[in-house]
C-alpha cells in the first residue's frame, strides 16, 4: 500500500474539536498536501518545525499547500502545542501510541533495553544517548550550529523582537548583532530559541509527554499533489534532523530557501 493510501485511510483525533476523522479531511481539493508525522509534541523537532511553518504561513497558503500534522500525545498535548506554537488546531491530529509512525516504518530511534527498567526509563536513557549523537547522526553538529551561527540561514529573531528564554533574562533581537551583524542566523540565535522551547516543555512536561515510552520515535515529511502522487519525502533519522536542509527546512517546497 502506498504512503498516500495509508494516510488517506488513517483516522485520528483532531485537536480542534476532538472528532476522530481522516487526517486528510478537508484538503483533498488542495493543489498540494503537506503531511507532517511529528515525534512527541514536546520534542525539539516538533516545536521547531512548527516555528518555521508559522514564519511562512502566508506564503504556504498562497501556494495552495494544505498542511496536516500528526504528533505523539493526546488532545491536551495538542492544545498546549497549538497555543504555544500557533499551529492551527484544526490541522493537528494526535496519535497517543505512535501507531501511524510504526505503520509507516519510521525510525523509532535508539532502542536499547536494559533489564529491569520500565519502557519509559529505557526511553529516557536512549534519548540521552541520542542527544549525545549515538544512534542519531548529525545531532551534535546541529546543536553546535545553533551556537556558532549559520551564514547560509536567515536571521531568526527580529531586531525589535523580545525573546523570553528562561533562565536567561529577556533578550531583544538586536542583542545578537554583537555576535556578527544581521541578515543571517547569528551565533546563539537558534540556541536561544531552542532554550525557549525547552523551558516551555520542561515547565509543562506531563502535558506534552503523557507517555514517555515514545520519546525516541522520529517522524517524517511527505508532500503530495492533488492526485496523491508523492512529490517529496524526508524520513527523520536523528534528533534535530526533521529536514534535509536544516538551514532552510522548507526549501523543498520551492526548490530554493524560503
Amino acid at each position: 500500500m502506498s504512503t498516500y493510501s495509508i494516510l488517506s485511510q488513517t483516522e485520528r483525533q483532531r485537536v480542534s474539536d476532538g472528532a476522530v476523522v481522516s487526517i486528510l479531511s478537508g484538503c483533498f481539493s488542495s493543489p498540494k498536501q503537506l503531511v507532517l508525522i511529528l515525534p512527541q509534541l514536546g520534542d525539539f523537532d516538533s516545536l521547531e518545525y512548527a516555528w518555521w511553518l508559522r514564519q511562512d504561513a502566508e506564503r504556504l497558503q498562497a501556494q495552495g499547500i494544505a498542511i496536516r500534522a500528526v504528533g505523539i500525545g493526546n488532545r491536551t498535548s495538542g492544545e498546549r502545542f497549538c497555543s504555544y506554537t500557533g499551529f492551527p488546531a484544526d490541522c493537528l491530529f494526535v496519535d497517543p501510541t505512535a501507531q501511524l509512525h510504526q505503520t509507516l516504518n519510521l525510525y523509532e530511534g535508539l532502542s536499547l533495553k536494559l533489564p529491569g527498567l520500565s519502557p519509559g526509563v529505557n526511553a529516557w536513557l536512549n534519548l540521552m544517548l541520542m542527544c549525545a549523537g549515538i544512534g542519531s547522526p548529525g545531532t551534535l553538529a546541529e546543536v553546535f550550529r545553533g551556537y556558532r551561527g549559520d551564514t547560509k540561514a536567515p536571521q531568526l529573531i527580529g531586531d525589535e523582537e523580545i525573546v523570553q528564554a528562561p533562565p536567561l533574562p529577556p533578550l531583544k533581537g538586536s542583542f545578537f548583532e554583537w555576535a556578527g551583524g544581521k541578515g543571517f542566523q547569528r551565533p546563539f540565535e537558534l540556541a536561544t530559541l531552542r532554550l525557549r522551547n525547552m523551558a516551555e516543555v520542561l515547565s509543562n512536561w506531563n502535558t506534552y509527554v503523557p507517555n514517555s515510552a515514545y520519546l525516541t520515535q522520529r517522524g517524517a515529511t511527505f508532500l503530495f499533489n492533488a492526485q496523491g502522487e508523492l512529490l517529496y519525502e524526508h524520513r527523520d533519522r536523528a534528533i534535530l534532523g526533521f529536514a534535509a536542509d536544516m538551514s532552510h527546512p522548507l526549501s523543498f517546497l520551492t526548490g530554493r530557501p524560503i
